[in-house]
């Protein structure tokens, strides 16, 4: 990569949440392998994000390469409207098989954000086929973030989320309170109050409650409790509200957990997945529902809506592979010892002047800072550390590959305490 080709990158191309006119520096990555990251002048960094959290597996996997390729060979795409293929089925399978036992139905999607726009319309297809056409709005908490698409938009948090330049434009939910419940919180009653009040005074007006179960991603990286969301689950039940959990960064073990409500023991009648679906090597995403949600919208007609690359055969084979990977089981030691690495290594971070609080929950770690970070500074700083950490907000955080050594993980939690202790 020449300084050619990043002054074009500088003048032409508009990377994720930044400015054309006031640019960040970019990193210029040469290759990858395992959990680490080359930069074109011989820098190797130790990849905390592992890439947006979808890596799980690290980079350059065998199986994953070798399932890429294997299907390149023979049907890198197809389309899905009225065609079917293997790697679409065995997905499916998978997907049937590891999720809780109520999701049967599974819809393939190109992306996060449009598995969450696919589940807001299943919500409401799923009662305008009831024969109710008044319900038209869903129920979520403050803090939350469901992607960038516009229907996803609509159920950030309309304040203190990313999207307040398109307040007025987007459609108009029913927010309350983040949970203000901890992970390890005793439950008390008054956590669910203004929850439990909004669905009684609005629940034959909505179609869903729709939550990032156990851990708030990218609207703050919150753990709340899982009594809150039992508490949710019974809710809906009570109140005759469909529930859709959106665990595009939770699920396949981030939390400790092959799924975050299974810290809950709940089942929702509708999951998003996405992220690390294909262990980071293709984009792809699925919405799964119940039996009850899917024949209800079915038996009055279709479902609208059917990406061009919906059922990707390579996307659906390599997250065959990734899926195989997890089955082994061997995803839960390595989270726990993740989580064990991350609590010893960031614990220093409590008692510096600029932290505000530090917190643990599986492969999830946080540093969370009195002042919002400025990050012309502060990223290029963590690269001199040799290691790649993105923050946003108050927010350091790492959500490394699973893969990760102890010698890694002390490496990467050595250099956020020595950035850190700066401020």
């Amino acid at each position: 990569m020449t300084d050619d080709d990043l002054q074009f990158d500088r003048e032409h191309i508009w990377h994720p949440y930044t400015s054309v006119t006031h640019p960040i520096s970019v990193c210029p990555v040469e290759s990858t392998d395992g959990v680490h990251l080359t930069l074109t002048d011989g820098t190797v960094l130790v990849d905390g994000m592992a890439s947006w959290w979808c890596a799980i597996h690290g980079y350059n996997h065998p199986a994953l390469i070798s399932a890429a390729q294997d299907q390149l060979q023979t049907m890198p795409h197809v389309m899905f409207g009225g065609i079917t293929h293997k790697p679409a089925i065995e997905l499916c399978k998978r997907l049937v098989e590891m999720t809780p036992k109520p999701l049967q139905t599974v819809f393939l999607a190109d992306s996060g954000s449009v598995a969450v726009e696919v589940s807001i319309k299943m919500a409401v297809q799923y009662w305008r086929c009831k024969g109710n056409d008044n319900r038209r709005r869903l129920l979520t908490v403050r803090n939350g973030y469901h992607g960038d698409t516009f229907g996803a938009m609509a159920v950030c948090d309309p304040e203190n989320g990313m999207h307040s330049l398109f307040r007025g434009v987007l459609l108009e939910h029913i927010f309350v309170g983040a949970p203000a419940c901890g992970f390890h919180d005793a439950w008390d009653e008054s956590y669910i109050t203004e929850l439990k009040q909004a669905l009684d005074e609005n629940h034959q007006d909505l179609v869903a409650i729709i939550l990032e179960p156990i851990v708030q991603g990218a609207g703050g990286m919150r753990f709340y409790s899982p009594d809150y969301l039992r508490r949710v689950r019974e809710l809906c039940d009570e109140y005759g509200v469909l529930l859709i959990l959106d665990e595009i960064a939770t699920g396949f073990g981030r939390t400790g957990k092959l799924f975050a409500c299974e810290h809950a023991d709940v089942v929702p009648d509708i999951m998003c997945v996405g992220k690390a679906l294909t262990g980071g090597v293709m984009t792809l995403s699925a919405t799964i529902c119940t039996e009850e949600v899917s024949h209800t919208i079915c038996d009055k007609g279709v479902f609208m809506h059917g990406p061009t690359f919906m059922g990707n055969p390579l996307a659906c084979r390599v997250a065959c592979a990734s899926l195989d990977l997890l089955a082994t089981g061997e995803w839960s030691g390595q989270v726990a010892r993740i989580e064990n690495r991350l609590q010893e290594g960031l614990q220093a971070c409590t008692e510096m002047s600029a932290v505000a609080n530090v917190r643990v929950l599986g492969a999830i770690g946080v540093v969370e800072l009195k002042e919002p970070v400025d990050m012309h500074t502060l990223q290029p700083r963590l690269v001199k550390e040799g290691i790649w950490v993105r923050p946003f907000g108050k927010l350091v955080y790492v959500m490394p590959p699973y893969i990760m050594s102890d010698d890694d993980l002390a490496f990467l939690c050595a250099g956020i305490r020595n950035v850190v202790a700066e401020l």
